[in-house]
This record gives structure tokens, C-alpha cells and sequence, in this order.
């Protein structure tokens, strides 16, 4: 992504970035500004970001409508603009610090990339050699 002003560049692979979420995000931020108001007098005092998020996030699971992911989107941005947290900061993380992710069963992923081939190059190899990689020579 590549901010220029008010406009933002996107430039991802495609399926690996949805205009249409973050479109869906920006129209429902300019609905919600004109009906309630600027976000400054709301937030972090009179209301809570994060208690709505949670809300709408169980709306999503027990109806699967994307829009309430939308809605959860927001209330993420709008805590990182107006935390409510006491302690809230940002600090950019290595992967080593990252709870990793959840696989499909339920088991902990961790960091292991989504192909053999990916989790290579993630471990210093390349798609092409798995010298410096997951595996210790070519041909395992």
C-alpha cells in the first residue's frame, strides 16, 4: 500500500488484499460520521471500541455475515486512533514475538508458512534450492 495524501496506492498480489473490504470500510466510517458525529467526541470516553468489536465479531459467528466483519475492521481502527487501553502503544514486532496462527482443527500453526515451499523460503532457503532452508540438503 502506498499512502499519497488522503489516496492510497494498493499494490498487492491479487487475492491477497480485498478492495472491496476496505471500500466497504471507508463507506461505512462515512455513514456512521454523518449519524453519530466525529469520532473524537466518542471516543475513548464514551464509548468502547473494543467492547463493540468483540460484539459484532460474535454477530459474525453466529450469522456469517461478512459485514460484521467490516464493522470489526473499524472498531480495530478506531482503537488504534483513540485507544482506550492505558498502556496502548505501537511497536513493530518480529515474527519470533507474533502468537503465530490457529490451523483449521484448532491446533497451533505457530509460524509454519502455508507450503513446503513457502516455509523454505521463509527459513532462508529458495523456491528453486532448499540449500539454507527447511531442509538440511537438496533432495530431502
Amino acid at each position: 500500500m502506498k499512502l499519497n495524501g488522503s489516496r492510497v496506492t494498493l499494490m498487492f498480489t491479487e487475492g491477497e488484499f480485498s478492495p472491496v473490504f476496505a471500500q466497504g470500510m471507508s463507506d461505512r466510517m462515512s455513514v456512521s460520521g454523518a449519524k453519530y458525529g466525529p469520532l473524537s467526541d466518542a471516543y475513548p470516553s464514551k464509548v468502547d471500541a473494543l467492547a463493540s468489536l468483540e460484539k459484532r465479531l460474535q454477530r459474525y459467528r453466529e450469522t456469517g455475515n461478512t459485514e460484521w466483519l467490516i464493522d470489526v475492521a473499524n472498531f480495530a481502527m478506531i482503537e488504534f486512533m483513540y485507544p482506550r487501553h492505558a498502556e496502548a502503544h505501537f511497536r513493530a514486532t518480529d515474527s519470533h514475538e507474533s502468537p503465530g496462527r490457529i490451523n483449521a482443527d484448532g491446533s497451533d500453526r505457530g509460524q509454519v508458512a502455508n507450503s513446503a515451499g513457502q516455509e523454505n523460503v521463509r527459513l532462508g532457503g529458495s523456491h528453486l534450492t532448499t540449500d539454507g532452508g527447511f531442509y538440511p540438503r537438496e533432495g530431502d
